[in-house]
């Protein structure tokens, strides 16, 4: 099963500094139907207006992944860890016990990010921050693994879920393999996955699929987000 979410359709708010859409409920949007999917808890996408940020803040027991779309994002955290993730780059943090980190753009343009949470597949471990740069070339038959949680990512996190993201060109086309259930974000151009035609800022949640046909419709960027269902009580 395939259902489509349509940029303009989400939920959202513009503080001036931040300009947000959510996927799922967050922060003063509450949508009962959009509360979750499996493991993913959020995906804010955001528009960081030049020399703005997230002020230093508390997280604990979360892993929380940042995907750069344009501009850099610049981390700084309680434990000693400091560093800037540039467009098409990712950065992890498993808050596990406890962190405090603030997120900021430095830049003289805006910067706009997929801010992603994911439940952890355990509770109480040491926080772990970490980046990394990705190849820019088109994905040829396969998206490129990001992050994942078995040790085959440059980047881990502390659940079993996978993200993938690459570009395609017009006209190609590929079949992606699920584990779990996927989302599926268009983060730049046009595509048609499953057969539903989809643009630039829609998402698509993919559930009881083993497998997913992608197509690009016009020179674009996709994201998987691969999850368990819900597997614990919280």
């Amino acid at each position: 099963m395939i259902k489509l979410h349509k940029y303009n359709e989400l939920g959202g708010d513009n503080h001036g500094w931040l300009d947000t859409k959510h996927h799922f409920s967050f922060a003063g949007y509450h949508d009962p139907k959009k509360m979750s999917f499996g493991e993913l808890l959020v995906i804010n996408d955001d528009i960081i207006a030049p020399y703005t940020g997230f002020d230093m803040h508390p997280h604990r027991d979360m892993e929380i992944i940042t995907y750069v779309r344009t501009g850099a994002i610049s981390h700084k955290d309680n434990r000693g860890n400091k560093g800037r993730t540039t467009a098409g780059n990712v950065q992890v943090m498993s808050a596990g016990t406890g962190i405090f980190h603030s997120e900021f753009n430095h830049e003289d343009e805006a910067t706009t990010i997929y801010q992603i949470w994911i439940m952890p597949r355990s509770k109480g471990i040491d926080p772990v921050w970490d980046t990394a740069e990705f190849p820019t070339e088109q994905a040829d038959g396969a998206l490129s693994l990001l992050v994942s949680g078995d040790g085959q990512a440059p980047l881990q996190i502390n659940q079993d879920a996978r993200i993938y993201a690459s570009r395609l060109s017009s006209g190609a086309e590929l079949v992606h393999k699920i584990k779990g259930q996927a989302y599926i974000l268009v983060s730049d151009g046009s595509f048609e996955i499953g057969g539903v035609k989809s643009e630039k800022g829609d998402g698509l949640a993919i559930s009881n699929e083993s497998k997913v046909d992608i197509k690009a419709t016009s020179d674009g960027e996709i994201l998987i987000i691969e999850v368990p269902g819900i597997t614990k009580a919280r």
